[in-house]
């Protein structure tokens, strides 16, 4: 009964409506329209696509011969990339299955990158015509690319218009590598025609020409001048002439090693008129200075830096800042992004608070218009306009900072020469900053040009590189935690000027208290004096001596009327040319503690003074205290560098403002240039160990050993003398006694405090007082014994300042 109630509807239409059994053969449907309803089904579809993509296979024997025809017009036409074909059909057809065929017209370009790229194969195959058979298909007879390909590259429009697919579809695929490319194609440029390919391949032809032909003898000797005089006559600027012509210089004596002066192409003057010497290259291709010393390679400096993986997408960072603003009520863009090797720079518009208000529609009679649900209608009006305030942004970045997932961030407000805030975020990964990069980068080559002490800083959040002359600063002050990348800083300073000038240019005058840091340049023959200065007792003589040098330079310049040292060298009068000084202290902290008053004072006035003779500092600390860098000594070092502090006090005794403290470390720096109102954030430059060894290497070559390099270490010896006679006058040594005489024992420390002098002049003032027999010797500890006849009693046992330790 209830199988005949399932079967049976109920009459006229109307009760419930039968159900269907389950597994029941549906009555009234024929055959026909079984079989259409499983023709029309998606899945038959997608197994219609598989079976059209296997029957295109060119190896697999079809039904009939109407499908082989078809099928080798097609291979015809489109020759090997028919599986490209395949491999569609095959897609398209598993994604109909699956019910996912919206996925093949969601995204343009998918399609754009297909098309484009199968007109690019399409023209690269039909180059070539192998002797391969694909089907019935010969190859041979049409080409890879099958006739569509053929006939791409068939004619000279044809082969340009492939080209430009090739670029349309590489800026497709891959918009930030086009881009990249796209800014660097000037640079890659001009350095590709710095090579001299033409000249060099001239070159290399005239010299293979006279190897096989010679047209001229080998040089039986030369009474020209010896190698030294020629150098020295070309770095003092003597009278005589010296001839350049290799055939007249007597050769090497290592016959693997290229001569020191071979003959150097004419290199234009100095377009600026300052008389500075230039980099040129000669024939044979090395670099040399204008003075005939031969310069390091480019090859000594390590390549370009491998670009770090696992960047994080930019895009989505921004999102995420403009996110975190407007959940907090501002309105805010991200209009650019300025991505760097340490960090990257989001640069942000401020919006408008806009205030608005509720008003009721009213007619013309002023009733309220009322709407057919019978509400009263109204309109929102704008009422004011403002400009988000620059504080509502900068108050947010520890929510930013929570929100990028990174341990700090630093916000420029705002960004110079640009009208927007910079939000600096911290690269997932790291890039590195080569010395090498930047030194052949358009900046520093044209730097470069006119200045020997042009140095190679790092590069900006933006990437782009960084250069400052010293002359122009024209005193460094380096100031960082351990471990920040200072030392790292001047290794890099000093590497980039042994790399353009000669010992004939630039000296150096390096002190070094921590005896380790400075130590590889130890055999350099840019040293002014014989050896690094490591001994305390050592610093205040080797400034003095500084002292004594500017002091010499200015009478040279009073002599012949000149104001500065550009303009001795450049006059006629002046009988030799003098080179630049360069002052390096690795640790100020040492020397203030040791002698206080004579370095600070010695510093001073070197800063002050030394500008005009060609002298310049560059001073390095890592304890930035107020005690190290007092008030002095940064009203006369303008330029400073910041590294990564551990407070932002430390940070506003460098840069008198705070931002030190935030730095990732490694190399980020804070760069205030002299000229600037607030400091640039850098990555600075790395040099490796294995790079220093190979420029000092260079420099430390046998070619070098015979040429007389002028040493400064009778201006040591002098202002030493003087220190001494100094230290033994009348009245310190008489002041020195009556103090002795009112304590029972007497120390070093005790004589620098009471008399407000330096650790070697109480030392030596000590020495005095022994031999004067006022004091005993040295028992072994900080304090001597006063010797006094014994009705003699001291009027104060003990000095008040120690009692209070």
């Amino acid at each position: 009964m209830a199988a005949r109630t399932r079967a049976k509807p109920s009459k006229g239409g109307r009760g419930k409506a039968p159900v269907k059994a389950v597994g029941r053969r549906r009555s009234g449907q024929s055959a026909y329209a079984t079989v259409h309803d499983l023709l029309i089904r998606r899945e038959s579809i997608g197994v219609g696509l598989a079976l059209l993509a296997l029957l295109a296979v060119p190896w697999l024997v079809p039904f009939t011969s109407g499908l082989a025809d078809a099928r080798n017009r097609f291979v015809a036409t489109f020759g090997l990339l028919i599986f490209a074909w395949i491999g569609l059909l095959i897609y398209a057809g598993w994604l109909v299955i699956r019910g996912e065929q919206a996925r093949l017209w969601q995204d343009w370009k998918p399609w754009a990158i297909g098309l484009l790229s199968g007109l690019f194969l399409l023209g690269f195959f039909g180059l070539f015509n192998p002797a391969w058979s694909l089907g019935d298909v010969s190859l041979a007879d049409h080409t890879a690319g099958g006739d569509l390909g053929g006939r791409i590259v068939g004619n000279p429009f044809g082969v340009l218009a492939w080209l430009l697919i090739g670029v349309v579809a590489f800026a497709v695929t891959w918009p930030d590598g086009a881009a990249t490319i796209a800014r660097n194609a000037p640079s890659a440029t001009r350095t590709a025609w710095g090579w001299h390919i033409p000249s060099r391949v001239a070159h290399g032809a005239r010299t293979a020409f006279e190897f096989v032909f010679p047209t001229r003898p080998q040089p039986q000797g030369s009474a020209k001048m010896p190698i030294d005089s020629v150098m020295w006559a070309r770095s003092a600027g003597a009278t005589a002439e010296v001839d350049d012509d290799e055939d007249d210089v007597e050769p090497a004596p290592a016959p693997v090693q290229a001569p020191l002066f071979p003959d150097l192409e004419h290199a234009p003057d100095d377009e600026d008129g300052d008389g500075t010497p230039g980099v040129t290259t000669d024939a044979r291709g090395n670099r040399r200075s204008r003075d005939g010393w031969q310069l390091p390679a480019m090859d000594i400096l390590a390549d370009r830096a491998p670009a770090a993986d696992g960047a994080a997408d930019n895009a989505q960072r921004a999102s995420l800042i403009e996110e975190t603003l407007a959940s907090f009520g501002v309105d805010a863009r991200v209009v650019q992004i300025n991505e760097g090797p340490t960090v990257t720079q989001f640069g942000i518009e401020p919006g408008w608070e806009i205030k608005t208000r509720t008003v009721i529609e009213r007619d013309k009679d002023g009733k309220p218009i009322i709407d057919k649900d019978g509400t009263q209608k109204t309109r929102v009006e704008e009422v004011s306009r403002t400009r988000v305030r620059v504080q509502q942004i900068t108050s947010l970045a520890n929510d930013m900072a929570l929100a990028l997932a990174a341990p700090s961030i630093r916000i420029e407000a705002p960004v110079p020469g640009k009208p927007v805030l910079g939000i600096e975020v911290p690269n997932t990964s790291k890039s590195l900053v080569t010395l090498r990069s930047v030194v052949q980068s358009p900046q520093f080559q044209r730097q470069a040009a006119k200045s020997k002490l042009s140095v190679a800083l790092g590069q900006s959040v933006a990437g782009e590189p960084i250069v400052a002359d010293l002359a122009k600063m024209p005193h460094l002050l380096i100031a960082g935690a351990t471990g920040s990348g200072k030392s790292v800083c001047m290794n890099s300073i000093i590497s980039c000027i042994l790399m353009h000038a000669s010992p004939a240019e630039v000296r150096m005058v390096m002190i070094d208290p921590k005896r380790v840091e400075l130590s590889a340049f130890a055999a350099i023959p840019h040293l002014a004096f014989s050896n690094i200065v490591v001994d305390m007792d050592k610093v205040v003589g080797t400034l003095q001596a500084v002292i004594h040098e500017m002091e010499s330079r200015y009478r040279k310049f009073a002599a012949i009327a000149v104001r500065n040292i550009d303009g001795y060298n450049r006059s006629p009068r002046a009988t030799d040319k003098l080179p630049y000084w360069i002052v390096i202290i690795d640790e100020l902290a040492d020397l203030m503690m040791a002698a206080p008053f004579e370095v600070e004072r010695q510093l001073c006035r070197l800063a002050q003074l030394a500008r005009a003779t060609g002298i310049h500092l560059v001073v390095a600390t890592q304890r930035p205290s107020v005690d190290v860098i007092t008030g002095l000594i940064k009203a006369n070092f303008p330029t400073r560098i910041a590294f990564a502090v551990s407070s932002q006090i430390d940070s506003r005794t460098i840069l008198d403002m705070g931002g030190a403290e935030k730095l990732l470390g490694r190399g980020d720096m804070l760069y205030m240039a002299p000229d600037a109102a607030k400091p640039r954030r850098l990555q600075g430059v790395f040099v490796s160990d294995e790079e220093i060894e190979r420029l000092v290497g260079f420099w430390t070559q046998e070619r070098f050993a015979d040429i007389d390099r002028p040493v400064f270490d009778n201006l040591y010896e002098e202002a030493k003398l003087e220190l001494e006679m100094e230290g033994a006058s009348d009245d310190m040594l008489e002041r020195a006694t009556e103090l002795a005489r009112e304590h029972n024992r007497i120390s070093t420390s005790l004589l620098q405090r009471r008399l407000r002098i330096g650790y070697p002049r109480a030392a030596r003032l000590m020495d005095l007082l022994e031999q004067h027999g006022v004091v005993g010797p040295a028992e072994g500890g900080g304090s001597r014994e006063v010797v006094r006849p014994d009705d003699d009693r001291p009027t104060l046992h003990h000095d008040p300042e120690e009692l209070r330790f």
